[in-house]
């Protein structure tokens, strides 16, 4: 489909917030799907789309993140196969199911985080006693996330997020650098499938993942010079902002 270059300019900055926000606490997507079907774009191919171009932010946020060695690459290697496996898994089970349950079930799963961050307040401060091993990480918190990612895929990145704090003991930002590491992954496991499938409209998704290349990094810059004064309120506010979608499309306030 064909789009003037007013409309693609309005992606493309939206794309620029969303790679922002999504750097520091997920939920991008609350900005670009419902921006991509807004024009026109059917479901799937928005689905598609907007994986294509989540991949710009979760790229440049993730080597802003590696370059300033806030992530040890070698140390989550096995986290990032696994991730990457688990999310190829959920892509190809998605279109065998009715994912309507997970619809359900998703608001108050993200309304736990968001209360979780809220009422406590030190936890993320600084790093903790590690409760698994990576290995173990890998085999079970990394392939059920990117199952998730791949299969539904809406606060992936708080999930992650809190699992590295709750069970390998990170603080908040060395958290959010590591889950954007293992997005990436998740998010191109998951766009192969879709590009495989044909559910990409390549012009837009391209052209907004410059925009998100851009947000991403200056998203990543802000975890790391800000830290945790700044991620914790956003953690909270977008999972917030995520249950209230969820319910109003479910009716819940109609």
């Amino acid at each position: 489909m064909e789009l003037g270059a007013d409309i693609l300019a309005i992606l493309f900055a939206v794309a620029v917030l969303a790679g922002f926000i999504d750097a520091m606490a997920g939920g991008g997507g609350l900005l670009t799907i419902p921006a991509l079907m807004s024009v026109g774009i059917p479901p799937a191919m928005a689905l598609g789309t907007n994986k294509l171009q989540a991949c710009g932010g979760s790229f440049s946020s993730s080597l802003y993140f590696i370059r300033k060695k806030a992530v040890n690459l070698k140390e989550i290697a096995l986290l990032v196969i696994m991730t990457f496996i688990g999310s190829a898994a959920g892509t190809i089970f998605v279109q065998s199911i009715d994912v309507e349950f997970l619809k359900t079930l998703l608001p108050f799963l993200v309304l736990i985080i968001g209360l979780y961050f809220l009422f406590s307040p030190t936890v993320g401060d600084e790093d903790r006693r590690q409760r698994i091993s990576f290995p173990m990480f890998a085999f079970t918190a990394s392939v059920a996330l990117g199952f998730y990612d791949g299969m539904f895929g809406p606060g992936t990145g708080s999930f992650i997020t809190v699992a590295f704090i709750l069970l390998l003991g990170f603080n908040l930002p060395k958290a959010v650098a590591h889950a954007k590491i293992l997005n990436f992954a998740s998010n191109f496991a998951s766009l192969i499938f879709f590009a495989l499938g044909g559910a990409i409209i390549w012009k837009v998704g391209l052209i907004m993942m410059v925009g998100q290349f851009i947000g991403g990094t200056l998203g990543a810059k802000m975890v790391m010079t800000k830290g945790k004064k700044l991620v914790r309120p956003m953690l909270v506010t977008m999972s917030f902002i995520m249950v209230a979608k969820m319910l109003y499309e479910q009716g819940i306030f109609n």
